[in-house]
């Protein structure tokens, strides 16, 4: 590590950012357990339990109790997604650090290859999702949003990604921690914000294709109207910010809206 630390034992950090996950947590980590174990590398899961109200909080005590690679952080209160996987990767140690969503709609199947394209020479690696056709309005509906995202994120942006959304994303621990630094947002728009400052700053990323499985076990949280107008929020303020229109600091209070957990 380059701060003077001691080396750490682990390869692999994975961060679970947790909120009113208690449907199906304890199946995923198990899942994800065996993806990790099936790799051969040593690693260590920080859960980051962000003030769920559903029992979540008892169920991380629980996976994390007598597992001396495996380590919790509790929030008094909800801090937002960006927030809380920001602080776990500042809390982790391993050579690798990252995330994926603990619902496992993109299948934590797919963390060998991201893994692949970090050994390969990438600085780190974000997922590139693939949608079956689900003709539920739901899923529907969801899809036509990322979509538009999409597009509206390439013409807005002079980078090479083309789904900075996807919520599994991995890098080279000591490459990304600067870029962490710089991160303002505090919500979803965190997945985005991450990528174009690590491209800023000369990471090479790689997007892996995966599959994206729609659940409809668990409720979701997405509010359309909502979280599109947070979204175009936290983008009017990081575009301002990378202009120099506005200080480091100010997009803060514009990030804010986005700061809820949502499925």
């Amino acid at each position: 590590m380059s701060d003077g630390a001691a080396p750490s034992p682990y390869d692999v950090s994975v961060v679970v950012a947790c909120y009113r996950e208690a449907s199906h947590l304890r199946d995923s980590v198990a899942q994800l357990a065996a993806t990790l174990a099936a790799t051969g590398r040593a690693h260590e899961l920080v859960f980051v339990e962000d003030a769920s109200d559903d029992g979540t909080p008892a169920i991380v005590a629980d996976l994390v109790a007598a597992a001396p690679h495996r380590r919790a952080v509790y929030h008094a209160r909800n801090v937002g997604r960006g927030g809380s996987v920001a602080e776990g990767f500042r809390l982790a140690t391993g050579r690798i650090v990252g995330f994926l969503d603990i619902d496992l709609e993109v299948h934590c199947r797919h963390l060998p290859e991201l893994l692949a394209a970090i050994d390969a020479g990438a600085d780190g690696a974000t997922a590139l999702r693939h949608y079956d056709l689900d003709w539920r309005p739901r899923s529907l509906w969801r899809v036509l949003l990322s979509r538009g995202y999409r597009w509206l994120f390439g013409r807005l942006f002079d980078v090479p990604f083309r789904d900075p959304e996807a919520g599994f994303k991995f890098f080279v621990r000591d490459r990304i921690l600067p870029v962490v630094a710089e991160t303002r947002d505090r919500g979803w728009f965190w997945d985005s914000e991450i990528l174009v400052l690590a491209h800023r700053a000369g990471l090479r990323i790689a997007e892996v294709p995966c599959r994206f499985e729609r659940r409809h076990d668990k409720a979701s949280t997405v509010r359309p109207l909502r979280d599109v107008w947070r979204y175009l929020v936290a983008i009017r303020a990081f575009r301002a910010r990378l202009r120099g229109a506005v200080s480091p600091g100010a997009g803060g209070s514009a990030a804010a809206a986005g700061d809820a957990h949502r499925r």
